[in-house]
């Protein structure tokens, strides 16, 4: 293993045991009450794209609004100050503080001030400055960063936090409970915030037609920083400005279900700001408020510092649809064992923060941590804002695989199959020519199955291409299922309707037992099968962000495919990540009218079995059993697009025993637990699923999955065998 892929891996493997406890109970958490919280919508679906629609309108006429609202806050006797970078956002802050002689700053929960290191450059210039989130303060007194964008110290247990409390500040009797530790915060803080001179927030969302800032928070501090100092300084990003305060109807009904799963968030706070309210008077509290001085300032300080060239970038647009609400983040497995210190960059985290840091920061950073991201594509359910984090994901892989270049770019170019440049490290390249490798593989089976286990060859491969050398390697058949199948034909003398089977490089290459039962049992049900020799779907190059390959693939895969969908022929599909491609990624690589004819003419195997069923087909054709136990795990991508459920009925109607894992990830996600820097944490994702198929109800069972990379981690998993549920089903011959 390099020494750069080795450094990753030791990090993430003391933040796995360090961290990754804490990070996986609170974020599971999270997750787990998101989808109870969302049940109690009536249309959830349309509310979050109601909540796209506001957020959409509100980054097109941006420039309008920034208008709108500077009118409106100035009318209020505040400021508003477009900021364009850290630097000048920090200068600003400082010069208020300055004039107000603050000695101390409170500051509520805000990302955006972590982005621009607000807190530096007060303390630099001799300005005290305290978070009063207890989340936010638990990482300053313990002098670390954030992990998650909602919960920035979900990687503390309550003993450490006792641990760190109890030796930073001494108390009189030990701190240990929860109630204890919030109790010794809330006194502590409360000193602080009551002799303050400026209170700093960020802002959630900002409406232009009133200047009111509203804070989703979980304790009360941002409202006690908002108004218990004379000062108040807002500081927010610009694409935080939505057009009125109705607008924010759909984003108060989102955001605490998203985020943590709760049903509205203990604190939603309106603030707008009249300069002319009455200020706090502590020492004299018998004076009543209303009598008290009325001299406020407030600032609004918005933050360019990328923004708008992201606004201008039509790949990393959907970024600042963004409302920091962390669903991304809890739903994702990857996440859930390592949190943000490892999946993060300079200040954001999680699968948007890929976007955020590309933006913000640059592509270095985002470097660091997008290969984090596997695209398994269920935060594309869980963002309330419908973004698609999964393509900003790679859409930011491909831009850092065009940022090395070399003097032998011309020849690497010239020499490998796909459409990328030269600078594409060996590793992503090999994993996203797949398709050659399995066709070479097959050619020279057995004896490149051979070659490829020696020790020699795991050493090297290991060495240049990064392929852990605990994995197993898949095994190529030298008889590929096209030549399987152009050797049998067709076997139904009166069809009653014609399917395509879509033969993915597993299917064709390695896993061709799979393809002959779906012929089998698509056969039994009278329909006609045709296996076209068709390019691969483009899923390879594209989960290594080598977007050009991936389009090249789906043109020649539509043009392989379009006589027939003249047809009128069904396509039928094995691997549920080849079917998310043509029902989606193809939207951005097809004209229009091309994506609509392949995404309405696909089906997923076990979709399109239950498809037949429902329509009258013989079910009595297919392998009927009374009671076989299974074990059943679907893929993420199934999952996604809502199809889990056919093979469940499937297997119920034809009498199995069905047991459906309820973990959303096997963790192997493809090529991703092949790679050495990521095989131990690939492992540790897939702890859930054996433990799930290991319980007394489960351990017997025959265990069955959709997905390629499911079927292989969970051969490394389990000491028994798998298959794929169409080859249950299907007739023996």
């Amino acid at each position: 293993m390099s020494k750069a892929r080795e450094a990753k891996a030791a990090k993430i493997r003391q933040l796995m045991e360090t961290e990754g406890d804490a990070v996986n109970t609170g974020t599971s958490g999270f997750n787990q009450g998101r989808y109870e919280s969302v049940q109690t919508l009536d249309d959830y679906d349309g509310l979050k794209s109601e909540a796209r629609a506001v957020k959409e309108d509100a980054i097109e006429r941006l420039p309008e609004l920034i208008d709108e609202l500077r009118e409106t806050v100035e009318e209020n006797g505040g400021t508003l100050y477009i900021a364009d970078d850290a630097a000048d956002a920090n200068r600003y802050i400082r010069e208020v503080c300055e004039d107000k002689d603050a000695e101390r700053v409170v500051k509520s929960k805000s990302m955006t001030s972590e982005e621009i290191e607000v807190n530096e450059a007060l303390e630099h210039a001799g300005t005290e400055v305290i978070e009063t989130d207890l989340g936010e303060w638990v990482l300053q007194v313990a002098d670390e960063a954030p992990s998650h964008i909602v919960a920035p110290a979900i990687h503390k247990s309550r003993d450490a936090i006792a641990d760190l409390f109890n030796e930073t500040f001494e108390p009189d009797e030990p701190l240990e409970t929860a109630e204890e530790l919030t109790m010794f915060a809330r006194e502590q803080l409360g000193e602080l915030i009551e002799d303050a001179d400026v209170g700093m927030t960020g802002a959630n969302f900002i409406t232009a037609d009133t200047g009111t800032i509203a804070l989703v928070t979980s304790e009360g501090n941002a409202r006690k920083t908002a108004v218990v100092p004379d000062t108040h300084v807002a500081v927010a990003g610009v694409e935080k400005i939505i057009p009125t305060v109705e607008d924010l109807q759909p984003f108060v009904e989102l955001i605490g279900k998203s985020g943590t799963g709760q049903d509205i968030t203990s604190y939603i706070s309106l603030l707008t700001p009249p300069v002319e309210s009455p200020t706090v008077n502590f020492d004299d509290p018998d004076i009543p408020i209303t009598d008290g001085e009325t001299d406020r300032e407030y600032h609004l300080v918005l933050i360019d510092n990328g923004r708008m060239a992201m606004r201008d970038d039509d790949q990393l647009r959907e970024t600042l649809y963004c409302i920091r609400c962390s669903a991304c983040s809890n739903v994702c497995a990857n996440f859930q064992h390592v949190g943000g210190h490892a999946f993060g960059g300079e200040t954001y985290s999680g699968g948007i923060g890929t976007g955020w840091e590309a933006g913000v920061e640059g592509l270095d950073s985002a470097a660091e941590f997008n290969d984090l991201c596997t695209g398994c594509s269920r935060c594309t359910t869980a963002c309330p804002v419908e973004i698609d984090i999964p393509w900003i994901n790679t859409v930011v892989r491909d831009r850092v695989n065009r940022g090395d270049v070399s003097e032998v770019d011309w020849l690497v170019e010239g020499l490998t199959p796909d459409e990328e440049p030269g600078g594409v490290s060996f590793q992503k390249r090999f994993f996203g020519n797949f398709e050659t490798a399995a066709k070479v593989g097959s050619f020279f089976a057995p004896v490149s199955n051979w070659v490829a286990q020696s020790s020699v060859s795991r050493t090297l491969m290991e060495r240049f291409l990064g392929i852990d050398a605990r994995r197993e390697l898949p095994a190529f058949q030298r008889e590929t299922l096209v030549e399987w199948f152009d050797a049998r034909g067709s076997r139904v003398q009166n069809p009653t309707r014609t399917a395509v089977l879509y033969p993915d490089v597993y299917t064709n290459h390695v896993q061709v037992e799979r393809g002959k039962s779906a012929v089998r049992a698509l056969e039994a049900l009278d329909v006609e099968v045709v296996v076209p020799d068709v390019r691969s779907s483009g899923r390879a190059p594209l989960s290594q962000g080598m977007i050009a390959t991936a389009e090249d693939h789906a043109h020649d895969v539509y043009a392989g495919l379009a006589e027939y969908i003249d047809a009128g022929h069904d396509i039928v599909v094995i691997e549920p990540s080849d079917l998310a491609m043509f029902r989606g990624e193809y939207e951005k690589f097809l004209p229009e009218q091309s994506f609509e004819r392949i995404a309405d003419s696909s089906y997923e195997v076990m979709e399109y079995v239950f498809g037949l069923l429902e329509n009258g087909a013989d079910a009595d054709a297919l392998s009927v059993v009374d009671g076989d136990e299974v074990a059943y795990h679907s893929h993420c991508q199934q999952r996604t697009l809502g199809l889990e459920g056919y093979t469940e009925a499937v297997l119920s109607d034809l009498g199995f025993d069905v047991a459906t894992s309820d973990v959303e990830c096997c963790g192997m996600a493809g090529s991703f637990g092949y790679k050495s820097e990521y095989y131990e944490l690939s492992m540790d994702v897939g702890s859930e699923l054996k433990s799930q198929f290991q319980t007394d109800d489960t351990r017997d069972r025959t265990v069955v999955a959709s997905g390629t990379s499911c079927l292989e981690q969970l051969d490394s998993l389990l000491s028994r065998p798998t298959q794929h549920p169409v080859q249950l089903v299907a007739p023996s011959r």
